[in-house]
């Protein structure tokens, strides 16, 4: 598990890396989350398989095909534990 900046201000709350997969997390305290352009460089530089934005609503849902929204409510229900 890493923090992972870059000197441009780029940033990535939690890379986790394990066997080939790279998953990304963003911690947001927002009710509306959005694409940031710190993420779409992380998905880039880091070559993630996905990238999720924690966020303080209540629905899980897809914004795009690598990223998704991910309730803090739901939390424990949608993001599977890695194997």
């Amino acid at each position: 598990m890493f923090f992972w900046a870059t000197h441009s201000v780029a940033e990535l709350d939690l890379l986790i890396v394990r066997g080939n997969k790279r998953l990304g997390f963003e911690i947001k305290l927002t009710s509306s989350p959005r694409v940031t352009p710190s993420m779409q460089s992380a998905i880039t530089d880091l070559n993630l398989n996905k990238l999720d934005i924690i966020y303080a609503g209540e629905k899980t849902f897809p914004i795009n095909r690598t990223i998704r929204a991910v309730a803090l409510t739901r939390l424990l229900n949608d993001i599977k534990p890695l194997a």
